[in-house]
């Protein structure tokens, strides 16, 4: 890349990573909606919204993954507790018929 102009290699990594932004988007807006899914069955049979040991585990193997990807673990498990909190939150919605 350094014998590249270095405002045509900005543009390239930044296109590059407008290209990462949608891919993840696109990934979220699937786990939602699989996670929706979850939500009508728990109330459809009276489950809690949240499920602690779940819960657990996924830290647990996205900490794991987070490593072994060169990604700082504590950075990943912010980003799966935020995406949790939704989650409980659609959740408890599709348990109150919202």
């Amino acid at each position: 890349m350094t014998d590249q102009d270095p405002m045509q290699t900005l543009l390239s990594l930044r296109a590059s990573i407008d290209n990462i932004d949608a891919a993840l988007v696109y990934m979220l807006a699937e786990r939602f909606r699989r996670t929706k899914q979850v939500g009508i069955l728990k109330a459809e049979h009276s489950m809690p919204a949240s499920d602690t040991t779940r819960e657990e585990q996924q830290v647990a193997r996205l900490r794991a993954l987070a490593e072994q990807a060169d990604l700082d673990p504590e950075f990943a498990e912010k980003w799966f507790n935020f995406v949790v909190a939704e989650v409980i939150r659609h959740h408890s919605a599709a348990a109150d018929g919202r």
